[in-house]
């Protein structure tokens, strides 16, 4: 070591600055790949059905909720899902490593280790979840849990890995956070609180099954049986066809069912609806990847912008 190498020739804050550089550099990189852990961008449109939930069961008489009590139901639906997120991440890291969609996720290159730090962390949010759920009504507590039992339990435990049908059932889990939302507002549901959650699940199939039909030999390099993995191409693409025709009639029945839905809703379910069911009809007849990929891009902000118009006409 030189003189110059030596501690003792540093100025009197360098030392100290360079560890706190070092302290926050770390730091930053630990809660980065924390973030990218619970998927935040799916923890938002989830978080958002909940709040749209919550905005539609508040519209009723006598129903506006508190700042604190919205702000604690958002809170419980956030760290259900990134819980949720957690956990099913430590148990599809090995299929994670294997997909090239997904094999820079921090638990595969090693960002986050031991991998059971993920298991302590989402188990943790999922306790928060659970306390925050119980203490405003049981029917809260009860879609909170179902909605965790099968994200975590009945699709990324077991049928993920066996079942073609796997999205179908498992995406019940997606209709949950509005559930939760209209609950945790009225403490009860409706026809409304049912159509909300179904168009949720109908829209995750066409969404997962879109992705799987672009990135086919990568879910089967994986072993993980999607039905445009594992069925005839044909097959695939006609439930795919039908899951998409019935967004429309489930979006549209909503008026019918809430006071919150009203004309400009109605255009709004139509303008986008129609569109997603005719690039379903156009992949069916004439598959390709190019437009598997076109419908996954369409079908994404979908959910986004039929939910954010109810918002809008809730609270208008």
């Amino acid at each position: 070591m030189g003189l110059t190498d030596h501690p003792a020739a540093w100025g009197a804050s360098e030392a100290p600055s360079a560890f706190v550089d070092s302290w926050w550099r770390t730091a930053g990189a630990t809660i980065w790949a924390y973030g990218e852990l619970v998927k935040p961008r799916m923890v938002a449109l989830l978080a958002f059905t909940a709040i749209v939930g919550m905005a539609v069961a508040a519209a009723a008489p006598g129903s506006v909720p508190t700042l604190p009590v919205a702000a604690t139901g958002v809170a419980a639906i956030v760290a259900g899902t990134a819980g949720c997120n957690a956990l099913t991440g430590y148990l599809d890291r090995d299929i994670d490593r294997v997909m090239e969609r997904t094999r820079h996720r921090p638990l595969c290159t090693g960002r986050i280790a031991p991998a059971y730090r993920a298991v302590a962390f989402g188990g943790g949010l999922l306790v928060v979840a659970l306390v925050l759920s119980g203490l405003r009504n049981p029917l809260a507590l009860a879609f909170m849990t179902l909605g965790i039992v099968d994200n975590v339990g009945v699709y990324s435990l077991w049928l993920k890995r066996t079942s073609r049908w796997n999205i179908v059932l498992g995406g019940i889990a997606g209709g949950m956070p509005v559930a939760f939302g209209w609950s945790y507002i009225a403490g009860s549901i409706g026809l409304a609180t049912v159509l909300l959650a179904a168009l949720v699940v109908l829209w995750t199939p066409t969404h997962i099954w879109s992705l799987a039909l672009r990135y086919r030999e990568d879910y089967a390099r994986a072993g993980v049986p999607m039905l445009p993995v594992v069925a005839d191409e044909r097959t695939a693409l006609r439930y795919m066809v039908v899951t998409s025709a019935l967004l429309e009639p489930f979006s549209l029945l909503l008026p019918f069912t809430t006071r919150a839905a009203g004309t400009a809703y109605d255009l709004v379910a139509v303008a986008a609806s129609v569109p997603l069911l005719a690039m379903s009809v156009r992949l069916w007849l004439r598959p390709t990847r190019d437009r598997a990929w076109q419908l996954f891009k369409f079908s994404s902000p979908y959910l986004a912008v039929i939910f954010a118009t109810l918002l809008v006409s809730a609270l208008w």
